[in-house]
């Protein structure tokens, strides 16, 4: 008993169990689509390909900066899209498939990697990926919806300071 009350006072002390980790200095955020996936032109565009960067780097940026962790100089944190997978087809699957329907549907996610650079040069790698398991929870998703949020969930925990 007094060891719990003692390592709850010190935990206290130290601020917390959040106190120990925390939102590095992130000043620049780069998104990039990983050569294998860029060679899915079956599934994906340029349109596509613009979508999911744009929508990463947005929502991490984010995160980041409602943690007061953008600071003007800090590192770089560089992520490509390994994979993702639309929740219903694109339009560069409806324009090949004429008789597709985009009410078809199925699960979705990604998969990203990346490595965090901070300012004196020390890099972190980065591995992350979400796929939705059940797809009775996907028949009212968008295109990208568990793509997106895969993309939230790494940006939670890089908000968190969770980089590896």
């Amino acid at each position: 008993m007094k060891t719990v009350v003692l390592m709850s006072a010190l935990m206290l002390a130290a601020g917390g169990p959040a106190a120990a980790q925390s939102a590095p200095p992130i000043a620049r955020v780069t998104v990039e689509i990983s050569p294998d996936l860029a060679r899915n032109t079956d599934t994906l565009d340029a349109r596509e390909f613009d979508y999911l960067k744009r929508e990463l780097t947005r929502v991490v940026e984010k995160k980041l900066k409602a943690k007061g962790a953008m600071p003007v100089e800090g590192g770089t944190l560089a992520l490509v899209i390994e994979d993702a997978t639309p929740n219903r087809p694109t339009q560069r699957q409806m324009s090949l498939k004429p008789g597709l329907s985009y009410s078809s549907f199925g699960v979705g996610g990604a998969r990203i990697s990346g490595e965090y650079r901070d300012p004196s040069g020390a890099t972190t790698p980065i591995r992350y990926g979400w796929y939705e398991t059940d797809i009775r929870r996907t028949p009212d998703y968008g295109t990208w919806t568990d793509a997106d949020r895969a993309f939230g969930r790494l940006a939670d925990k890089v908000a968190k300071g969770e980089l590896n």
